[in-house]
């Protein structure tokens, strides 16, 4: 099923297509829009003027969207049994990736009402 996404919404995600976004599916997250830059990659859901992020973006293991977690005093990121170490290069990028996303979608909000 596809998401109906008003003209402000499919704005912002041609916005970010231009920027070097990569808008994607996800479809364990049907109701969401999926963003993806390299190995990063982070949820948007539909709002009344624009889009926002869901929670925190992550780290890609095998294709998928990881959760950041700690084992034994040291930080994975994780997709059911699959695994890579959160590693202060990867976080960075992670961090970087959020930053600019974030910056993306708030610029369109200062064009707009709020």
């Amino acid at each position: 099923m596809a998401l109906e996404l008003t003209g402000e919404q499919m704005a912002v995600l041609e916005r970010l297509a231009g920027a070097g976004f990569e808008i994607v599916a996800f479809p364990m997250y049907a109701s969401a829009v999926g963003v993806r830059r390299g190995e990063c990659a982070a949820l948007l859901e539909r709002v009344e003027v624009g889009m926002r992020l869901i929670g925190e973006a992550c780290w890609m293991v095998e294709g998928n969207m990881s959760v950041r977690v700690r084992r034994k005093g040291k930080l994975w990121f994780v997709w059911k049994n699959k695994q890579v170490e959160a590693t202060e290069s990867r976080i960075g990028k992670v961090a970087r990736f959020q930053q600019a996303l974030e910056h993306m979608l708030m610029g369109h909000m200062e064009g707009s009402r709020e």
